[in-house]
């Protein structure tokens, strides 16, 4: 374990069986919070929680289906009956990122887009983030996307959606920062992960327009994440979008 700084504190992280979020899980883990793994593939859950905990962390899988607010109750129930009755940190980063024109986008996608995207996040933070005030403290961190605040041809669904998260993401610091829950949000670049890494040449081809000139690796964005997390490293940041793109968003 390579820091204690979260020791004793139960880090729930959706959409952690690949990814960002698998790397998130593995990152909270090494710093002692017991991690709950929520997704909705069990063998790729039990081996991300099977990695964490042969390096000695605390984990366990949590199944989750995000679809409707009914299923986010039900995954924030199981959350906090696997973690004693808390759930200190709630990273959501659980989405999908369809790409495509506007004229062909289909009702249907639309409304999954905005279901896992902004539904989930949003019931998610309502079950949650009233206990951590109670407690009097807690990290909420949101994933969104530089396509949040820069115009994509193609991009209009996913980007949009993920400016919802931003908004959401000042709103809820606004409404439970003064109870001592800090909400922040990492505003992701390119990132090369396993789904991505299927279209390299286009991930290069965008990651290209930023000053940095590549691709980040899941475990960047997942430092990112973890500094939002760690009341110790971050205790005065609140409400803040926090672009993680190579500088893309600043030129």
């Amino acid at each position: 374990m390579t820091s204690a700084s979260l020791q004793g504190k139960v880090a729930l992280v959706t959409g952690a069986t690949s990814g960002i979020g698998a790397a998130t899980a593995e990152a909270l883990a090494e710093r002692g919070a017991h991690v709950l793994v929520a997704g909705r593939d069990p063998t790729r859950g039990e081996s991300v929680i099977g990695a964490i905990r042969g390096r000695g962390g605390k984990a366990d899988f949590v199944s989750a289906d995000l679809r409707d607010a009914q299923a986010v109750r039900r995954l924030a129930h199981d959350a906090l009956g696997l973690g004693g009755g808390r759930v200190d940190v709630l990273v959501n980063n659980a989405g999908i990122y369809p790409f495509g024109p506007t004229k062909d986008t289909e009702e249907r996608l639309f409304d999954a887009v905005y279901a896992l995207n902004v539904k989930a996040p949003f019931y998610l933070v309502a079950e949650l983030a009233p206990g951590m005030a109670d407690r009097g403290g807690g990290a909420i961190v949101n994933v969104s996307t530089m396509a949040a605040a820069l115009g994509f041809s193609g991009m209009a669904l996913y980007g949009s959606s993920k400016a919802a998260v931003n908004l959401l993401t000042k709103a809820w610091a606004a409404e439970y920062g003064p109870q001592g829950v800090r909400v922040n949000v990492v505003q992701v670049g390119p990132t090369r992960t396993e789904t991505t890494a299927e279209a390299e040449e286009d991930l290069q081809s965008l990651a290209a327009q930023a000053p940095a000139g590549r691709p980040a690796s899941a475990a960047e964005i997942a430092a990112a994440i973890v500094y939002l997390a760690d009341d110790g490293a971050s205790s005065f940041v609140q409400g803040a979008v926090l672009p993680v793109d190579g500088g893309r968003t600043a030129v």
